[in-house]
């Protein structure tokens, strides 16, 4: 066998490995391993898992991770996020929908400080839920909805997605966080759409709660602001040039353990936890890194990368519609693998073609991300819709029913990318050229 069908032979055996339960970080690992053995020398092999894991793990760039997992963990176990669920409560939760649109709007901001889909969906399902079934809301919206808007922190920095694509294509971490921001935001904007008219084809679904007086909204505001701020001094340090990225979820991590002490609201049970699921998500997601380069460099030893470049360019077909058929790759391979690991094993192989295609990679980073969000949420590898399943109980059909309207919502997001890849690259381009 040539190199490519080894390359080949040994993508579908590592997906095959994966499929009898080994983790896939493992899967790639070995197969990585045993490829570059055959194809080089076993002795080689060897020194590159070694030489591998320890650029991996010994590298000061991929501190960035732990750091924003941590900021959000303490935000997830310090009540943040129900406070700002309470926030948007005051405002709008008197319109038809207002809770589950304060829920969207909660979340958009919380995910500010916290990275984490699973945690975000968790955090709301906990707050909000109980308080949307307190007026009588259809579980199809509340639960729906809480699923959803776990997605926004794919998009919106600090997104752990966006770092680990940053680091993969070595591109600049705050430029791609800038790039998230309005697409998120937009997404955010057709979740309360979808509510929207959800409740006004059928208003029994979103009943309205009592109006609070301004006096009670105003009071809610500092929440907000504090967070903002956070968020400001973190993204804005990055894009002024006063710390790197890893300085940066250094001291939003700081800030928010502080404020999380200052209102006593972690404990040191609390805190344990935070840092016990930081380190399990870090070394999960680390793993997965390493995995990923050493068959990545199986893969470049193939030369896969580069013939599936040229294979893609030589196609009769527009270059826009290579792009959706790449999409699609991502969201069929996202179903059915981890959709987070699925991009680390994807991205490598795809990405040459993407540069030859004369795609702006930010935008194309962007545009993968969305379909990862698509596939935190449709079956069968939905971590979101688990979460919320094991703190809500209630059953998947329920569940799925209020996830797809939203899924309209995404595609809808996605379209506008592609369509208008000024909704990603313009505040990059103004903020931070080059």
């Amino acid at each position: 066998m040539n190199e490519v069908q080894v390359g080949l032979l040994v993508l579908t055996i590592t997906l095959f490995v994966f499929l009898t339960g080994i983790d896939l970080a493992f899967a790639m690992i070995i197969m990585g391993f045993l490829g570059f053995g055959y194809l080089i020398s076993f002795h080689a092999a060897m020194n590159l898992l070694a030489k591998d894991f320890y650029d991996v793990l010994n590298s000061y760039g991929f501190t960035v991770i732990p750091l924003f997992v941590l900021m959000g963990q303490i935000s997830f176990n310090s009540g943040i996020a129900k406070r700002l669920f309470d926030a948007a409560h005051r405002f709008i939760g008197h319109i038809p929908g207002g809770l589950a649109m304060a829920t969207v709007l909660g979340a958009t901001v919380f995910k500010a400080i916290c990275g984490s889909s699973a945690a975000t969906s968790a955090t709301f399902a906990f707050v909000a839920v109980p308080e949307m079934d307190r007026y009588g809301y259809d579980r199809r919206l509340s639960t729906g909805v809480v699923a959803t808007v776990g997605t926004l922190g794919i998009l919106l920095p600090p997104s752990v997605t966006l770092i680990i694509y940053g680091i993969i294509t070595d591109l600049s971490i705050g430029r791609l966080f800038l790039a998230g921001i309005f697409p998120g935001l937009m997404i955010a904007t057709f979740f309360v759409g979808i509510i929207y008219g959800w409740c006004k084809i059928n208003p029994s679904v979103g009943p309205k709660s009592e109006k609070y007086p301004w006096g009670e909204r105003i009071k809610t505001i500092p929440e907000v602001l504090i967070v903002v701020a956070i968020f400001s001094l973190v993204i804005g340090g990055i894009l002024g040039g006063f710390f790197t990225p890893t300085e940066a979820g250094s001291i939003g991590t700081f800030l928010v353990l502080i404020l999380s002490l200052a209102r006593r609201d972690i404990t040191i049970k609390g805190y344990i936890k935070s840092t016990s699921e930081s380190v399990r998500t870090a070394c999960m997601v680390m793993m997965l890194i390493a995995g990923s380069t050493v068959l990545g460099h199986f893969i470049a030893v193939t030369k896969i990368p580069m013939i599936t470049a040229d294979w893609l360019i030589s196609l009769t077909l527009p270059p826009s519609l290579i792009i959706v058929l790449i999409a699609l790759i991502y969201l069929i391979g996202g179903s059915f693998i981890d959709d987070l690991a699925f991009m680390i094993l994807a991205t490598p192989i795809f990405y040459p073609a993407i540069i030859k295609l004369g795609y702006n990679p930010l935008w194309f980073g962007i545009l993968i991300s969305i379909t990862v969000m698509m596939g935190v949420v449709i079956p069968p590898m939905a971590i979101c819709v688990f979460v919320v399943k094991q703190i809500t109980k209630e059953q998947f059909g329920t569940i799925y029913a209020g996830v797809y309207p939203f899924l309209l919502a995404l595609l809808l997001g996605g379209v506008m990318v592609f369509v208008f890849p000024q909704i990603a690259t313009w505040l990059p381009s103004v903020l931070m050229p080059g």
